[in-house]
């Protein structure tokens, strides 16, 4: 029998685990992202980095790092759009990746090598760990809701139980692990996931970069909403974690796990790292104040009418209110 959160972590990340090979994003695969709904998420990201840059907070010469680039779509689209945007930026620009996986990062260097050639100079990491910079711009696009994760529960006499694993089942059994029952108690949390490893991640980003802006997006909300948000999803269909006659043998390792982020608990950790300058808003409000909608102008003053809808219509999924607009948040932080 094991915890939760190890299931959780060998499932993706085992030798033969999910992440471990290369998967497809999109309709050939088993979700959608944002990347993958249009290239103008990463243009609007572009925007903002040229922002940043422009400002002075960070120097023409900075990194632009990205933590989990699965294929390397997103950092070509962002790196393409500062090409259209402010193309001397490229001269004085590095691009590096973050990725543990030898596969992805050839499948990166592949596809970055394919898009611009030579002219773009990928550093890779194998781990965060190894990163050592003045300053960056972190880009992290959904890696928060694949870090492991224990499952909790109150029982009806209010004891905290916590989640284990033995041949695909799920049991709670009463919780002993104190960091598990103060996280609980200091988030109000009664049932739902404790996202594991979010402090040393943070710790070690502010430990190993001097100054930074941070930007992630993710599924999730500030507070925990007290349910189970665990879910599989294979060929586009959903299953939470706990519904009935769902055979986790049967999905193990040949689906994606999932769960919503807990944001303020993302947050407190940066604070923890003595940063206040963090930024909490809806993916909608973001990309729009990023500029998305100022570069849509920019394309229909260059494309064709078809051309200029069917672009629209892909960046309107990113910004539905009902949909990826809403349910996905960003997470912004500075350090100077």
């Amino acid at each position: 029998m094991i915890k939760f959160s190890e299931y959780f972590n060998e499932w993706l990340y085992g030798n033969d685990g999910y992440y471990a090979t290369y998967k497809q994003i999109g309709k050939d695969g088993d979700f959608f992202t944002s990347v993958s709904t249009s290239s103008f998420f990463g243009g609007a990201i572009a925007k903002k980095i040229i922002q940043t840059i422009e400002s002075g907070f960070l120097p023409k010469n900075t990194t632009i790092l990205e933590i989990g680039a699965h294929h390397g779509y997103l950092l070509a689209d962002v790196i393409q759009f500062i090409y259209t945007l402010k193309p001397e930026l490229l001269d004085t620009l590095n691009f590096s990746i973050v990725e543990r996986f030898p596969k992805l990062q050839e499948k990166q260097k592949e596809y970055i090598k394919e898009s611009f050639g030579d002219i773009i100079k990928l550093k890779h990491y194998d781990h965060l760990s190894e990163v050592k910079l003045d300053n960056a711009f972190v880009l992290a696009n959904e890696i928060f809701d694949a870090f492991s994760c224990e499952l909790v529960y109150t029982n009806d006499k209010n004891i905290l139980q916590q989640a284990f694993v033995e041949n695909h089942k799920i049991k709670f059994i009463d919780c002993v692990d104190e960091k598990i029952i103060n996280h609980c108690k200091k988030y109000q949390i009664t049932k739902g996931e404790m996202g594991i490893g979010y402090e040393e991640f943070i710790n070690t980003l502010c430990k190993n970069i001097k100054s930074f802006e941070f930007l992630t997006f993710d599924y999730g909300d500030r507070y925990p909403r007290n349910d189970f948000s665990t879910r599989v999803y294979e060929k586009h269909e959903v299953y939470p974690i706990f519904e009935e006659d769902l055979d986790l043998k049967k999905l193990y390792k040949k689906s994606d796990i999932t769960y919503d982020v807990h944001f303020n608990h993302l947050r407190d950790c940066f604070k923890n790292n003595n940063i206040d300058n963090i930024v909490f808003n809806t993916q909608l409000k973001a990309l729009v104040e990023f500029g998305i909608i100022e570069l849509l102008e920019i394309l229909k003053a260059n494309v064709n009418e078809s051309s200029y809808l069917r672009q629209t219509q892909k960046v309107k999924t990113l910004l539905e209110p009902t949909g990826m607009g809403d349910r996905f948040k960003i997470l912004n932080v500075k350090r100077s």
